[in-house]
């Protein structure tokens, strides 16, 4: 008889658990009643990472129970307590923090509710900083109650059950555990946490940079039985306060991670500063963290489409890929609605990165296969769709995906450009030339990106609302912000330039796209420019600081 795992099925709108496994060549399948879930989920995950072993959860469970403790106990993990744990949290202590330390702080400080906490984003993104500085600030006393458990794919969920409740006999209260989803058996078993340990009045955080194992865990074996904090996407207003960097040209270019150091934070060398070190990142922190997740998801029943990149070691490839042609068809949009179709250089720009993205597709991508990363792309909020909306045809559907790290998209575009100016096709043009080139191409990837960002931040910011791209006949208000519930909106221009100028807002002061705007979307409460410059009014028309709009979201 196999081991077998647990799958859920939702009938007349409520949610089943079903213990299935495998008998003498034959399926079996049962449901699994509510008092012996917990049970059930923890046997399953402790028997498949000791295959070797006879005892199960419940046998643990009793066996440190009713053990004699010893003084000196015996870890199976990596644990910091005591003194480790003080030299673990003096070095960031000077660190300014996130904004999302609050929700954290609210978990340890508030009620027992027998739900864990979940602490998960993409690599360098601050988690574990965020539990540092916390243990940082408790009192000698919770101190003392506090570990700090570091797992690598070395360890097992029965290695962590066994410490866990080590420090539990121990009267330890407060737990973190880092990099929990490199577990092979974390998604499967993770209920564990919740249902003995949260449930018996510990507090425990977990975090780890495999968000997909997180989500997937969410939906499944801790189905209501966590609260998740997210760390990926960072606004410019963390990035200026945490950081102690300002300019909205420096966020395009730095971020997206909290590793660029600055004045308020660590020194560490920029995620972003090369394209192979974007690369890598793309490769680590993301096309890794998908594949681990499903790989350790529905025993590798849930590839779907990917399955056969998997199958022939290529879904790691093929997710650099994708994330690279997202990047890459930006460039292309930029080069092709920002320069005149009569520009030779541009022209020959677009033609030779045509060339050259048909050349690098060594891995045969599919339509499915781009629709099923680009699902568990969103799902790592690292992309994300901005409608635009055709007033000549209000039933097509388009959108413009965006990166929530900026800094990836500045160094994969601007390298992809720098790299094309060298092509044997330029190396006839003059050096300076050449030079003054690239800096308008570059300024005008900065443009718009800034409008990007100005798009997505409102967009996470005002969930009440519509935020879109209006596109007319002719010309187009670069952000609506349309309130539904009290029909009436505003309107935008976002240029990256920091001077006024009457035809920056040539589109807002349009009769007849104002009167079509209402029509649709309600009376208009303001006409803006965003820009670079200083606050200001000119006419009807708002002129707004990028850097202060977008603190004050």
């Amino acid at each position: 008889m196999s081991i077998g795992g647990i799958t859920f099925k939702t009938i007349n709108g409520k949610r089943y658990a079903y213990y299935q496994w495998t008998e003498n060549g034959k399926q079996h399948s049962r449901r699994v009643k509510d008092d012996e879930f917990a049970e059930l989920a923890a046997k399953i995950a402790t028997e498949k990472a000791k295959k070797n072993s006879s005892r199960n959860i419940q046998q643990l469970v009793v066996a440190e129970n009713t053990a004699p403790y010893s003084a000196k106990p015996e870890f199976k993990t990596d644990i910091k307590i005591g003194a480790q744990l003080t030299r673990f949290f003096e070095p960031v202590m000077k660190w300014k923090k996130r904004e999302c330390f609050g929700a954290l702080h609210d978990y340890i400080y508030g009620e027992n509710n027998d739900r864990v906490l979940i602490l998960y984003g993409l690599r360098r993104t601050g988690k574990t900083t965020l539990i540092r500085q916390l243990i940082g600030e408790m009192s000698a006393d919770m101190q003392q109650k506090t570990a700090f458990i570091q797992l690598s794919s070395r360890h097992s969920l029965a290695d962590v059950n066994h410490d866990l409740k080590q420090l539990e006999l121990l009267g330890f209260r407060y737990v973190f555990i880092d990099e929990v989803t490199l577990l092979n058996d974390f998604i499967e078993g993770a209920a564990l946490f919740s249902d003995i340990f949260a449930a018996g009045g510990m507090k425990v955080v977990l975090s780890g940079t495999d968000s997909l194992g997180f989500v997937f865990s969410e939906d499944e074996q801790l189905y209501d039985r966590c609260i998740l904090l997210h760390t990926t996407f960072i606004p410019y207003r963390e990035f200026e306060n945490v950081l102690g960097i300002a300019g909205i040209d420096k966020f395009i270019e730095f971020g997206g991670t909290m590793s660029m150091g600055g004045s308020n934070y660590n020194t560490d060398k920029f995620t972003f500063a090369t394209q192979k070190s974007a690369n890598d990142y793309v490769d680590s922190a993301i096309a890794r963290n998908i594949q681990h997740s499903l790989k350790c998801y529905q025993h590798e029943g849930h590839f779907r489409a990917l399955q056969d990149l998997y199958n022939a070691g290529e879904l790691t490839s093929a997710i650099n890929r994708i994330v690279e042609d997202v990047n890459h068809r930006f460039t292309i949009d930029v080069l092709t609605k920002k320069f005149k179709s009569s520009d030779s250089a541009t022209k020959q720009l677009k033609h030779l990165l045509l060339i050259k993205d048909k050349a690098e597709q060594s891995v045969e991508i599919s339509e499915p296969h781009r629709i099923e990363i680009k699902e568990y792309l969103d799902l790592l909020d690292l992309t994300c769709d901005i409608d635009i909306v055709n007033m000549s045809n209000l039933n097509e559907h388009r959108t413009r995906t965006v990166l929530s790290q900026p800094g990836l998209r500045y160094a994969q575009a601007s390298a992809l450009i720098k790299s094309l100016l060298l092509d044997e096709t330029f190396k006839q043009v003059p050096i300076i030339e050449r030079m003054a080139i690239e800096k308008r191409i570059l300024d005008e990837i900065r443009g718009r990106m800034m409008e990007e960002i100005v798009l997505l931040e409102t967009q996470i910011a005002k969930p009440t609302k519509q935020v879109f791209q209006l596109q007319f006949a002719v010309g187009e208000f670069d952000m609506v912000v349309f309130d539904p519930q009290n029909a009436c909106s505003e309107i935008y221009e976002i240029k990256h330039s920091d001077k006024i100028a009457k035809e920056q807002c040539r589109h807002l002061l349009d009769p007849k796209k104002c009167a079509e705007t209402e029509f649709r979307y309600g009376k208009i409460l303001s006409k803006n420019v965003i820009y670079r410059g200083a606050k200001d009014r000119f006419g009807d028309i708002n002129y707004l600081n990028v850097e202060e709009y977008l603190k004050g979201l």
